[in-house]
């Protein structure tokens, strides 16, 4: 069946579609009203090497130079960076900030970039988290960066190093407002329309079946009725009574 035909069953049929495509879009509008919202914060940090350099100075007297902290960048911040993250995503951490498995609100950290080759070439850390409610949302990314603030000294000092030679962590985004997380709910509300969409389609042209199927047995009924009325008197007879009259 070509496209004008499929139209034109779906136009001779409009007391079927028609009410059905309506059931159809107050379905998906009730799919996106009832499907769970989910809000989005995030946040970002970034590692600095103290203003004095991440070294002591092995005579007092001529102290290292003092540096800009942000133009102060080498390789071990990225790799101080890629190790905090690794501490900030165990399920340890997941218990202390409220998230629980299987459950609704769930949190990512990473260093802003999905290629692995660069884990460990940048100084960021990003913690982004998703939840029913904007303020549980807000709440688990605050007490990441909290977390990540006291993880990444006790790792330093964990590792011996001089108190002056702290890395830090800069917070560049604060926890930002959460936002309605909408993606879900439209795919959720797309699908819904496309099956009632399928659904219309399909009871059109079963209505369009079944009219074809009751005329096919009305008119082959029609014509059993015809063929009985035919043989009530056989050819033979009409033609033997014939001669019987004219005698």
């Amino acid at each position: 069946m070509d496209f004008w035909a499929t139209v034109l069953v779906l136009f001779r049929r409009w007391y079927v579609t028609f009410p059905v495509f309506v059931l159809v879009l107050a379905g998906a509008a009730g799919v996106y009203v009832m499907f769970p919202k989910t809000f989005v914060c995030s946040s970002s940090l970034v590692l600095t090497v103290p203003r004095d350099g991440g070294s002591l100075p092995s005579d007092p007297k001529f102290p290292n130079p003092v540096t800009n902290p942000l133009v102060n960048v080498d390789s071990g911040l990225g790799l101080s960076a890629s190790i905090l993250i690794q501490g900030l995503t165990t399920s340890e951490v997941a218990q202390r900030v409220g998230v629980t498995p299987g459950g609704r609100t769930t949190f990512k950290v990473s260093n802003g970039t999905t290629n692995p080759e660069l884990m460990i070439t940048l100084p960021f850390v990003v913690i982004s988290a998703e939840a029913p409610t904007p303020q549980e949302a807000h709440d688990v990314v605050a007490r990441l960066d909290r977390i990540a603030q006291d993880k990444l000294i006790e790792q330093q000092r964990a590792l011996g190093a001089p108190r002056a030679t702290y890395l830090k962590a800069f917070e560049v985004v604060p926890p930002t407002t959460p936002e309605e997380k909408t993606g879900s709910r439209l795919r959720a509300a797309c699908v819904a329309l496309a099956m009632g969409l399928f659904l219309s389609l399909a009871a059109a042209f079963a209505v369009e079946s079944w009219a074809q199927a009751r005329r096919a047995r009305g008119s082959g009924a029609a014509k059993s009725r015809a063929s009985l009325n035919g043989s009530a008197f056989p050819s033979d007879a009409r033609t033997t009574s014939a001669p019987l009259l004219r005698r």
